[in-house]
């Protein structure tokens, strides 16, 4: 069973940045397309970014241009760098991890908190 970690999470200011790392406890970390999602209080769980396992990325509109998505391979993580947080960046952000052949992300990690202040 793949299990994902996450870390990094904590409370900015608004135009602060933020690393969110996650790291994956499988040997076929390669097969796997990997996302950020997040989710606010009271709100439905929403996309990030994903990144494929040719390392494609693609990204919400609220945050093309602030957030990058990558992954490494070999040390089995992926991460999201979040430059110039807002406010309505405000929420819990999960990784998730997708097998190459399937079509919905189907495993989560815990979860970390991120707080921009403004």
């Amino acid at each position: 069973q793949v299990q994902l970690i996450e870390s990094g999470g904590g409370l900015v200011q608004a135009g602060d940045s933020l690393k969110l790392s996650c790291t994956a406890s499988t040997r076929t970390f390669s097969s796997y397309a990997m996302g950020w999602f997040r989710q606010a209080p009271g709100k439905q769980r929403d996309m990030v970014a994903t990144i494929t396992i040719g390392s494609s990325t693609n990204y919400a509109e609220s945050v093309k241009g602030r957030f990058t998505i990558s992954r490494d391979t070999a040390k089995k993580m992926v991460y999201l760098q979040m430059n110039s947080l807002k406010p309505e960046d405000t929420a819990v952000y999960y990784c998730a991890a997708r097998w190459v052949t399937n079509r919905d992300y189907s495993i989560w990690g815990q979860g970390t908190q991120v707080t921009v202040s403004s």
